[in-house]
């Protein structure tokens, strides 16, 4: 097992060295949910994350969608119909517009968020089982801060570089 870093890093690791860590080693974790973490399994598991947008905002066209988590509308669209194929999401009609439609989440998908929930709740407490309840609590209000201040400096697809995300308070 590799040298595990202590408590306070070393005088010379920077946040962005250990952002790029973080990235990393979640990536690396979101393989290893998906079984081989390449093939049609990581592809529907990429699908399914869709749920949890989907879920917290309620029923968004699939244009909106992709804003939302800032993803190429193409690569959405085939999530999307891969999530309407499994009866994860439907689509409805929407009563703003009859001609475009907005997906729901079906109560097969919200299963399927449960699940997924479940099993990254079970890996967050394996990974935090040695800290206090103090330290857990520190970390998530600091963790929380950071996000909500790095969501506000992330330009939103086709805005200028410079331009804030105005999300509602809930996805922060």
């Amino acid at each position: 097992m590799p040298d595990r870093p202590t408590a306070d890093p070393p005088s010379d690791v920077s946040l962005s060295d250990e952002l790029v860590r973080l990235v990393r080693v979640m990536h690396v974790l979101k393989a290893q949910m998906t079984d081989s973490g390449q093939g049609p399994e990581a592809r529907e598991r990429a699908a399914h994350v869709l749920l949890f947008p989907l879920t917290r905002l309620g029923p968004l066209r699939q244009g909106a969608l992709a804003e939302q988590v800032h993803a190429d509308p193409s690569t959405v669209s085939r999530h999307v119909t891969l999530l309407v194929e499994r009866g994860l999401v439907r689509r409805v009609a929407d009563e703003a517009d009859g001609r475009a439609s907005r997906l729901v989440v079906t109560p097969a998908g919200e299963r399927e968020l449960q699940q997924m929930r479940r099993e990254r709740d079970d890996v967050l407490a394996r990974v935090t089982a040695g800290w206090t309840p103090e330290e857990l609590t520190t970390f998530t209000r600091q963790l929380h801060r950071f996000v909500s201040d790095l969501t506000d400096h992330v330009a939103p697809a086709g805005t200028a570089p410079d331009g804030a995300v105005d999300l509602p308070e809930k996805d922060r």
